[in-house]
C-alpha cells in the first residue's frame, strides 16, 4: 500500500538539529516525508513563494530573524500552512507566546522522539483544515441574509453572524455575551418564555416573533430554533435562524386592510341605497305636511313635524358620509395651494380648540400645487385636527406639517397604494394617547368608533379615506400608545404656474344679460333669480323641461344662457338640454343638479358648458353663469367626466 506523502519544510540553521529531525522523520514506515531544509528565514519564505508544504518546522533563532519576531514574519507570508515551532529548552517561553500568536504546536529541542515528531506534525495539519473548515464555514454563515446565532441555555449568545448584525444593527463584540432574551425583546415581551418551553419540550420550534433592533425599530421574524446536545445527549446549546418578514408582514396587512374596506364599501353602498329610498319619503312627507297644515295645525304639533324633518335631513346627511366613503367623494377639482387650507385650519382650531393644546404648523415656501377639491381637503384637515384634539384631553402638541416627496418604485413595493412620481405629503400628528395596536387596521371602517355614544359616527375617517381615494392619493398612519399619533396624507402633485383663484372672491357684475332658470323646485327657482338680479342680470324662469323648451323657442335670441336642473319630472334635465341643443347648436347650458354621479353626467358633457353641484352659494351661481358667458373653456366638470368626451380635450380641469 503507498503512503501518504507529506511535503515539510524545515527552517533550521543548526546542522546537528536538522540532521536529527530529517533522521527521525524518515524512519517513520507509515508516512513518507519529503523533506526540503533551509538556514535563514528569508530563505525560507522564498521557497514557500515557490512550491507548497503541508508544514513547516521553524527554530526561531536564525542568522537573519530571532525570538517571536521569525515566527510573527513567516506566519505573515505563509499563514494558510500550519507551523510547529522547534525550540530549545531556554525558548519554551517563547514558543508558548507563538502558539498564541497562531502556530499550530511546539517541540523542545532535545526532548524530539520520532513518535512525538510525527504526531506533532500529523495534528497541527489536521488542526489547520480544521480551522480553514471552520472559517470557510463561519464565512458561508456571514454572507448568508439570515440572522444566525447561537446561544447557550442561560440565553447568552456565543456566536453572532453577519447577518445578524445587519438584521439587529449590534456588532458581533457587542452582542457575544448579552442575554438574547434582553438584547432582542422588549421588556414586556412573553414570546421568548413561550418559544423556550416548547424547544426544551420538543427540541426545536418555529413560528414568527416581534423583536427589536439597536435603534428600538419593532420587526417581525421568522425564526426556526433547534437544541444542540453534546456526546451524551444532554443539551449545551440553541442554534437560532432569524428572517426579516417585517415588509411582508406589512404588505399582507395593506393587502387584507384593502380587501376589508372594499368589502365594507360594497356593504356601505348597498345600505346607503336602501337608506336613501326609506328617508326620501319620510322627509318628503314631512315638508308637505308642514305646507298643508299650515296655519291649521298646533304648536305642539308643528314641532314634531320639525324634529321628524331634522332627524330624516341628518339620517341623509350619514348616507352622504357612507356614499362618499363607498364610492369617493366626486366634486369640483382645481389647481390649489394646500398651503392656504392649512393656513384656513390653523385659524380655525387656534381660536377654538383648548388653549392647553399647542399648535405648531411647518410649511415650506416651495410647496408643490395639487389638483383637488379645497372644500373635500378642508374636510380632511379638519376631521384629522379633531381627533386629534379629542385624543388630547389634558392637552398636548398638535402639529401640521407639508413637504415636497417624490416617490420611488422601492417605496411603492411598501405601499400598494403608492405610485411612482411626485407628492404633497401632508403630516397631522399629536401627543395624544395613541391607539391600541389591535383596533389600528379598523379605524377607517365606516361606523367604527372608540368614542362614547352620541359622540361620534365613526364616518370621520373613513370619509377621510374616501376623499383622499378620490384625490388619487392614500394615507399612513403610525400611532404608540401613550405617545400619540401621526397620520401621513400623500396627495399627488402637479405643475402650476398660478392657483387657482379664491373661491371667496367677488364676481363680476353682468351685462343686463337675459338668462334662463330650469327648475321643479320653488324655491330654487326664487332664489336662484334673486341672486342673478342682485348681480344686474335678467331671469326667466321654468317648472319643468317643457315649460324650458317653450320658453326658449320664444326668447332664443335673447337668452344669454339656461341653467337646467338634471332631475326633474316629466322631462328630466339630459332630455330638455339635448332639446335644447338641437334648437341652438351654440347654446350656453349649465347643468345643476344635488345627486347626478358622473357616470350619469358623462350623458350630456359634449352639450353642456359647466356643471354646478348642489347646495351652491349665490357667488358660486353668479361665478359660474360670468365663466360660461365670457370664457371658452367648461367649468366644473369632474375630470372623470371630462376624460370621457371626445369634445372636452380643450376643457380646463
Amino acid at each position: 500500500m503507498e503512503r501518504p506523502l507529506i511535503k515539510v519544510l524545515l527552517i533550521e540553521d543548526n546542522p546537528g538539529d536538522a540532521r536529527l529531525l530529517q533522521e527521525l522523520l524518515q524512519e517513520e514506515v507509515s508516512v513518507h516525508f519529503q523533506i526540503g531544509q533551509v538556514d535563514r528565514l528569508s530563505t525560507g519564505i522564498e521557497v514557500l513563494s515557490q512550491q507548497l508544504f503541508d508544514v513547516i518546522l521553524l527554530d526561531l533563532s536564525l542568522p537573519d530573524s530571532q525570538d517571536l519576531e521569525t515566527f510573527v514574519k513567516l506566519h505573515q507570508r505563509a499563514s494558510d500552512v500550519p507551523i510547529v515551532v522547534v525550540t530549545g529548552i531556554t525558548d519554551e517561553t517563547l514558543a508558548v507566546r507563538a502558539v498564541q500568536k497562531g502556530a499550530q504546536d511546539y517541540l523542545v529541542k532535545g526532548q524530539v522522539s520520532r513518535d512525538l515528531l510525527v504526531r506533532s506534525i500529523r495534528y497541527a495539519i489536521e488542526r489547520k483544515r480544521t480551522e480553514q473548515r471552520i472559517r470557510e464555514q463561519a464565512a458561508l454563515l456571514d454572507i448568508a441574509t439570515d440572522a444566525i446565532l447561537v446561544r447557550d441555555l442561560n440565553s447568552r449568545i456565543l456566536f453572532w453572524n453577519k447577518g445578524a448584525e445587519r438584521l439587529y444593527g449590534w456588532k458581533q463584540e457587542e452582542a457575544i455575551g448579552q442575554p438574547a432574551s434582553e438584547l432582542l425583546y422588549s421588556p414586556d415581551s412573553r414570546q421568548f418564555q413561550e418559544a423556550q418551553k416548547c424547544l426544551i419540550e420538543a427540541g426545536e420550534w418555529y413560528g414568527e416573533l416581534n423583536q427589536i433592533t439597536k435603534d428600538q425599530r419593532a420587526i417581525v421574524v421568522a425564526s426556526r430554533w433547534t437544541l444542540m446536545r453534546d456526546d451524551s445527549g444532554k443539551p449545551k446549546s440553541v442554534l437560532v435562524v432569524s428572517t426579516d418578514i417585517t415588509e411582508k408582514k406589512q404588505l399582507e396587512a395593506q393587502f387584507l386592510r384593502i380587501q376589508r374596506m372594499e368589502s365594507v364599501g360594497t356593504l356601505a353602498s348597498g345600505i346607503a341605497h336602501d337608506l336613501n329610498n326609506i328617508l326620501t319619503p319620510i322627509l318628503a312627507t314631512a315638508q308637505l305636511l308642514q305646507l298643508k297644515l299650515n296655519g291649521e295645525i298646533d304648536e305642539r304639533s308643528r314641532r314634531m313635524l320639525e324634529v321628524v324633518e331634522a332627524n330624516s335631513r341628518r339620517g341623509a346627511a350619514l348616507v352622504k358620509q357612507v356614499l362618499s366613503f363607498a364610492r369617493g367623494v366626486e366634486g369640483n377639482h382645481t389647481i390649489l395651494r394646500i398651503e392656504h387650507l392649512i393656513s384656513e385650519i390653523q385659524q380655525v382650531v387656534q381660536e377654538t380648540f383648548p388653549k392647553s393644546i399647542e399648535i405648531r404648523i411647518a410649511v415650506p415656501t416651495d410647496l408643490w400645487t395639487l389638483t383637488g377639491n379645497a372644500t373635500h381637503l378642508h374636510q380632511v384637515l379638519m376631521n384629522l385636527c379633531v381627533n386629534a384634539r379629542d385624543a388630547m384631553p389634558n392637552g398636548g402638541t398638535l402639529s401640521i406639517a407639508a413637504e415636497n416627496l417624490v416617490i420611488d418604485e422601492n417605496y411603492t413595493r411598501m405601499h400598494l397604494d403608492a405610485k411612482v412620481g411626485a407628492y404633497v405629503l401632508l403630516t397631522v400628528s399629536d401627543t395624544g394617547t395613541g391607539i391600541p395596536p389591535e383596533i389600528v387596521d379598523r379605524i377607517f371602517e365606516p361606523f367604527f368608533t372608540t368614542k362614547e355614544v352620541g359622540k361620534g359616527t365613526g364616518l370621520g375617517l373613513s370619509t377621510v379615506l374616501g376623499i383622499i381615494k378620490s384625490h388619487g392619493g392614500f394615507v399612513d398612519v403610525v400611532s404608540a400608545m401613550g405617545k400619540g399619533t401621526k397620520f401621513k396624507i400623500f396627495l399627488p402633485a402637479v405643475n402650476a404656474i398660478k392657483p387657482a383663484d379664491a373661491q371667496d372672491s367677488e364676481p363680476a357684475f353682468g351685462q343686463d344679460e337675459l338668462i334662463l332658470i330650469v327648475d321643479d323646485e320653488a324655491a330654487i327657482r326664487e332664489i336662484s333669480k334673486t341672486s342673478l338680479e342682485t348681480y344686474h342680470y335678467r331671469v326667466l324662469t321654468a317648472s319643468d323641461g317643457i315649460e324650458a323648451i317653450a320658453l326658449y323657442a320664444q326668447h332664443k335670441d335673447e337668452i344669454s344662457a339656461v341653467i337646467v336642473d338634471m332631475t326633474m319630472p316629466t322631462l328630466d334635465g339630459a332630455t330638455t338640454i339635448r332639446t335644447l341643443k338641437k334648437i341652438n347648436p351654440q347654446i350656453h347650458l349649465i347643468a345643476v343638479s344635488g345627486l347626478t354621479s358622473s357616470a350619469e353626467l358623462a350623458t350630456v358633457t359634449s352639450s353642456i358648458r359647466a356643471f354646478l353641484a348642489k347646495p351652491f352659494t349665490a357667488r358660486e351661481l353668479v361665478k359660474v353663469v360670468h365663466g360660461v358667458l365670457h370664457a371658452d373653456t367648461a367649468i366644473g366638470l369632474p375630470k372623470s367626466v371630462e376624460n370621457k368626451s371626445v369634445e372636452n380635450k380643450g376643457w380646463a380641469e
